[in-house]
């Protein structure tokens, strides 16, 4: 099977508000596939299906080949076992060590003795290059340094898939291409498939294998990131040159002000 994840005839929303719809995505093994897009266009919604978080009302995502929302629990708790994310704020244990971070995956799913416990976060720390910070609460430490831990821990069970949000959200110029170069040279060690979500277009290019862009829940291109900076599309070159005007609108849809004036006036007339 060359899909790790595949996702078919997606549909989700809350409520009356549909979110993704009619989604097809592959995700191939070994390989990053960027999702990218505006702010509310479903990308993290799509990691939230993919983990099992939220049902789909209509389609599936199939992870190696089973319906994430058909799972039971046990057949869910075993899948995301293979599974590694990467949350946005990086959602360190504020309390724990940072070598203590990074154990815990493996003190709670892996029957492992601590000795081995300890050779294993240590490779993991010294991977991301912080084999000497072990000691250290992430309050002692950088925010791009934080990113990083929290990589070691998402990469500590050697997971199949990993997941990626917002890598790069509050990250300085040098941590940005210190965590990109990371994310791609795990994926090749590990020989996972990495799914990112992000909207630095620059980092998430020169590491992403493919790319998919969302806008209002649906695919509007997709492609190697070398034909999404050629591409003519109006909303692919309006995210990737970050151009203000174009397809995607600065107000939430609704009434404009005129109208809301015109209305309130027309209103007033009456009465």
């Amino acid at each position: 099977m060359p899909n790790l994840v595949e996702i078919r005839d997606l549909q989700f929303g809350y409520g009356n508000r549909n979110i993704l719809s009619g989604l097809d995505m592959d995700f191939p093994r070994g390989k990053v596939i960027a999702v990218m897009g505006g702010s509310g266009s479903g990308k993290t919604t799509i990691l939230r299906l993919i983990g099992g978080q939220i049902t789909p009302q209509r389609g599936h995502v199939a992870v190696n080949g089973e319906i994430v929302h058909q799972l039971k629990t046990p057949g869910m708790y075993a899948l995301r076992r293979k599974m590694g994310m990467l949350f946005q704020h990086g959602a360190l244990f504020t309390d724990l060590s940072v070598f203590d971070n990074v154990a815990f995956p493996l003190r709670e799913h892996a029957k492992l003795p601590e000795s081995m416990i300890q050779d294993l976060v240590m490779m993991k720390l010294n991977a991301v290059g912080l084999r000497n910070a072990a000691k250290l609460k992430p309050s002692e430490i950088s925010g791009g340094m934080a990113r990083r831990v929290a990589l070691a821990r998402a990469v500590a069970l050697d997971p199949q898939l990993i997941m990626y949000d917002e890598p790069f959200a509050g990250l300085d110029p040098i941590s940005m291409g210190v965590t990109a170069t990371l994310i791609r040279n795990l994926n090749n060690a590990l020989g996972s498939t990495s799914i990112l979500v992000s909207h630095d277009v620059h980092e998430t290019f020169t590491i992403a294998d493919y790319v998919y862009f969302l806008s209002q829940g649906k695919i509007v291109a997709q492609g190697t990131p070398q034909e999404m900076l050629e591409s003519t599309d109006p909303y692919v070159k309006q995210f990737v040159h970050a151009e203000s005007d174009g397809p995607v609108p600065f107000h939430y849809p609704g009434k404009s002000m005129a109208e809301e004036i015109g209305l309130k006036r027309h209103s007033g007339e009456s009465t």
